[in-house]
């Protein structure tokens, strides 16, 4: 009786520890660095960039006291179900995997991922027969690895990193024929948009299936969090409606990553 009275107590107190939690206005949102141009660090050590602007915006939108917490990508769904931060917001896509995991709120950004290679080279990536045994470079854990893995893993050597930034480090040295990479990373990496540039984009840039791309990039939350999330989603509403996501978009891409608005 007295064991069944302690695990009753416990339990309500991890309840109303849980409930608690949530009951204040701090928030800890996690990022993984650097993702150019959506976050970097300045030489001061400064974080910034555009989900930076974006996310001090909707947290100010929401009422909130929000910080920011760096997070490597392969640990950052697990961080947040540990509960070392409350949400996430780090360019993470909806797929249906991560659906099963996590709390979405509506998407504030898509773009489509594309294949990299040195404008040197005469790479046809339709042709399987002719990547056989080229090597390609993606981030571990992201829908880029996801889409290599599943559609050209019995083709292409596939080296994983710990960060985009290693990856692009490899191909420009040499190291990788190819790499798979978000778009508006691709062109603040390697400028292949720029007529000077070393390297160029090659294929058709990919948004499907959606079963690995998703709907777009959102944030995460744990699943119990849902007035969290709500808070946030009226706040993406917000700064779309008002025009301050146009202006803060324009600050760091010249290409539209907005959204439809019936998915706002």
């Amino acid at each position: 009786m007295k064991k069944l009275l302690a695990l009753t107590l416990l339990g309500v107190v991890m309840t109303t520890a849980t409930a608690q939690a949530r009951d204040t206005d701090e928030v800890r949102l996690a990022i993984d660095v650097p993702y150019e141009p959506f976050v970097y660090r300045t030489p001061a050590g400064e974080l910034e960039g555009f989900e930076i602007d974006l996310g001090n915006e909707l947290c100010k939108r929401a009422n909130l006291d929000c910080t920011w917490v760096e997070q490597s990508w392969d640990g950052i769904i697990p961080g947040l179900l540990s509960r070392k931060y409350d949400a996430i917001l780090s360019s993470m896509a909806i797929t249906p995997e991560r659906e099963n995991q996590v709390l979405f709120s509506i998407p504030y950004y898509n773009t489509p991922s594309v294949w990299i290679t040195r404008r040197d080279r005469d790479i046809d990536i339709n042709d399987k027969d002719a990547l056989e045994g080229l090597s390609v470079g993606v981030q571990r854990g992201t829908i880029r690895d996801s889409y290599v893995t599943q559609m050209y893993g019995d083709t292409l050597d596939i080296h994983r990193y710990s960060s985009s930034q290693d990856v692009a480090n490899d191909l420009m040295s040499g190291r990788l024929d190819l790499s798979f990479e978000d778009y508006p990373l691709a062109v603040d990496t390697f400028h292949f948009k720029d007529d000077d540039s070393d390297f160029k984009k090659i294929g058709e840039s990919i948004k499907k299936p959606v079963s690995i791309f998703g709907k777009g990039a959102a944030m995460a939350f744990r699943k119990r969090d849902r007035e969290l999330a709500e808070k946030f989603n009226q706040a993406i509403r917000d700064v779309y409606a008002d025009g301050t996501y146009d202006k803060l978009m324009k600050q760091y891409f010249d290409y539209d990553l907005s959204l439809p608005v019936e998915q706002q």
